[in-house]
């Protein structure tokens, strides 16, 4: 996130969020207020990223998923001011979603007692970074692991004749996000314990597992300019004057996000199979793309077991 202030209308937007959660099964006329109002502020939430992701992170497919976001959430916001209830299932699991990514984007480091206490953030990007530099040497490649611009040791340092190329582990090359969706999805919706752990038990170690491969990729690739193609067009295309970077975005802002993309799709199909509940977030989201309402339940095949 671009600073301090996108952090503190992240927490506002979340935490009403929650309030709108935990009020459904105690006053409806408060959740619906406050899942409404939610909606309209994470609207905006996303329109303030979306000269970060277009500009600042050069990443179109990032961009334009955040202008995207902005019609969607204020649409979102209409339907279920209108009655779609169905919608606060949706709603729970973006509270869910972001209390389970926030701490790690926004907690920094700090002491307890007189003990020092690690930012989540890197700890989390110091294991990732270890991960990967254990497959990268096991492929053969022994780039020095070094500390980085945030202070953490989760930047690879190679060497193109005299240049010096380094690529970091941030957070977002962690899988936080993602897994933060999926478990989000997973709590928020109502089924038995059970199911919901084994839904979880398939999502996230997949989820890890091709990340560590993602970055093992992207490491390798732009450490060792694998990727010099069309140079010329990819500077233009992203904006950028320097020939070094285009083996980093021909491998992370084209093939890993469109791979990501349909990795996405494959985990939901299968976490969908153990767990039927949802299908109704899908639904509904189908259901603002098109104006259509659909049973993919039956559609499907598909059965709401009872445990």
């Amino acid at each position: 996130m671009p600073g301090l202030l996108s952090d503190a209308l992240a927490w506002v937007v979340i935490l009403t969020f929650a309030v709108g959660a935990l009020s459904e099964d105690r006053n409806q006329r408060l959740a619906r207020y406050a899942t409404v109002a939610a909606w309209v502020g994470f609207a905006v939430f996303w329109l303030q990223l979306v000269p970060h992701f277009a500009f600042v992170h050069k990443s179109y497919v990032e961009g334009v998923l955040a202008v995207a976001a902005v019609p969607a959430s204020l649409y979102t916001g209409y339907l279920l001011w209108n009655g779609r209830d169905s919608l606060y299932v949706l709603s729970r699991a973006v509270a869910a979603m972001g209390l389970i990514y926030l701490p790690f984007e926004t907690i920094p480091a700090f002491s307890l007692l007189g003990v020092a206490v690690p930012a989540p953030r890197g700890v989390l990007m110091e294991t990732v970074a270890a991960q990967t530099g254990f497959l990268v040497n096991a492929l053969g490649y022994h780039p020095e692991m070094i500390v980085g611009e945030q202070g953490y040791l989760n930047t690879f340092l190679f060497f193109d004749g005299s240049h010096r190329l380094t690529v970091a582990v941030v957070l977002a090359c962690t899988g936080l996000g993602s897994i933060a969706i999926f478990a989000g999805l997973i709590a928020a919706v109502k089924a038995p314990l059970r199911r919901k752990l084994r839904a979880m038990a398939i999502a996230v170690p997949i989820i890890y597992a091709l990340n560590l491969l993602r970055t093992t990729f992207i490491t390798i690739a732009f450490g060792k300019q694998y990727m010099q193609w069309f140079v010329d067009e990819i500077m233009f295309l992203f904006g950028s004057s320097d020939p070094y970077m285009v083996s980093f975005f021909i491998s992370d802002r084209i093939i890993s996000q469109i791979l990501a993309v349909v990795v996405l799709v494959g985990i939901t199909y299968l976490v969908v199979r153990e767990l039927p509940e949802l299908l109704t977030v899908i639904e509904d989201v189908l259901f603002m793309v098109t104006g259509d309402e659909y049973d993919l339940e039956s559609e499907l095949g598909l059965e709401r077991p009872g445990a």
